[in-house]
């Protein structure tokens, strides 16, 4: 099937279970970012963020093609992980999560809570691709990949189907998308959604500092890896190097990279609670760190950003918390 059939087969999947949530706007976000900045929020979508879109794509096009099976694994650092345990437990089929030890208490307890089977790994010394493919070959479970996998990418792109919809409801002709990105699933699916339906918008994706492997590939053409010594408070998307399936799509669709310091992303997600009353996790407020840091970098006059998800432990929370507001 197509990118646009699969696109097409998510959305009519996605109906009855998926939120569409809104495109908001603050008069305070518009002065500090010289522009008209919109946000999409889907830390409110089921599960706390973006990834119940490709979980449910996926698993609704294997239940559409396979009724039996034994079910499925994945490996994440918490939002896929928790997407896929809650679209297994909807479709009444087992689900094994790989995670990493260190993931975020909030995103281990939420995966457990949705029924799932965890098994931790050491992101430093193992590879989770490696032990997910080698559980689903033992016990016979279909693996869903983060990324890398075109039903999850299609999930994802009906949150560019949404923007696309709702903004031409509010007269928008143009405007710069800012998407979060690890492995890319988010930006390369939002990013074939409005290649159809509003080809005059375009996508930037946005990473933290020391993690910029798409800003730096789609500069240089060719996948770049990061180093494996950095760190940052992101945990949702770092990633080492763009996905093989999600690269060819951004080469082709996206605009030049841009990057937020974790500094930066502790203040907008502040300012997300105090303006919007919304909660969000580091790698959901980097798109947001990025207008409101680098709207230099921004030439349209409207700018959606894509908030991704608000599953955040309440210690990191009340760091941002802690931070100064941003002010005009």
């Amino acid at each position: 099937m197509s990118n646009l059939g699969l696109l097409k087969f998510a959305k009519e999947a996605s109906a009855s279970r998926v939120v569409e949530t809104p495109l908001l706007s603050n008069i305070t976000a518009n002065q500090i970012t010289g522009k008209n900045l919109f946000i999409k929020p889907e830390c409110l979508q089921v599960t706390g963020s973006f990834k119940f879109r490709g979980a449910w794509s996926a698993l609704s096009y294997m239940k559409k093609e396979d009724s039996i099976f034994d079910g499925v694994v994945a490996y994440s650092s918490g939002n896929h992980a928790q997407g896929v345990a809650a679209a297994a437990r909807a479709h009444k089929v087992s689900a094994v999560i790989v995670m990493p030890k260190d993931a975020p208490t909030i995103k281990i307890e939420n995966t457990i809570n949705f029924g799932a089977e965890v098994i931790f790994y050491d992101r430093i010394k193992e590879i989770r691709e490696e032990i997910g493919e080698k559980i689903a070959k033992e016990r016979n479970l279909k693996l869903i990949r983060p990324y890398d996998d075109p039903l999850v990418i299609a999930g994802q792109g009906t949150c560019g189907l949404e923007i696309a919809s709702q903004a031409k409801n509010l007269g928008i002709k143009e405007a710069e998308v800012l998407v979060c990105c690890g492995g890319g699933g988010l930006s390369a699916g939002i990013a074939l959604a409005l290649e159809e339906y509003a080809p005059s918008f375009s996508v930037r994706t946005c990473e933290p500092k020391f993690f910029d492997d798409t800003a730096r590939s789609l500069r240089s053409g060719t996948r770049k890896n990061n180093h494996s010594e950095a760190k940052s408070i992101c945990d949702a998307i770092l990633t080492p190097t763009p996905g093989k399936l999600t690269f060819p799509i951004l080469k082709k669709l996206a605009g030049q990279g841009l990057v937020a310091s974790d500094e930066e992303v502790l203040k907008a997600m502040k300012f997300l609670y105090e303006n919007f009353k919304l909660v969000a996790e580091p790698g959901g407020a980097i798109a947001l760190a990025v207008a409101l840091f680098s709207s230099q970098s921004l030439q349209k006059e409207n700018v959606i950003v894509v908030v991704s998800g608000g599953n955040v432990d309440s210690d990191l929370f009340k760091k941002a918390l802690s931070k100064g507001s941003i002010t005009l």
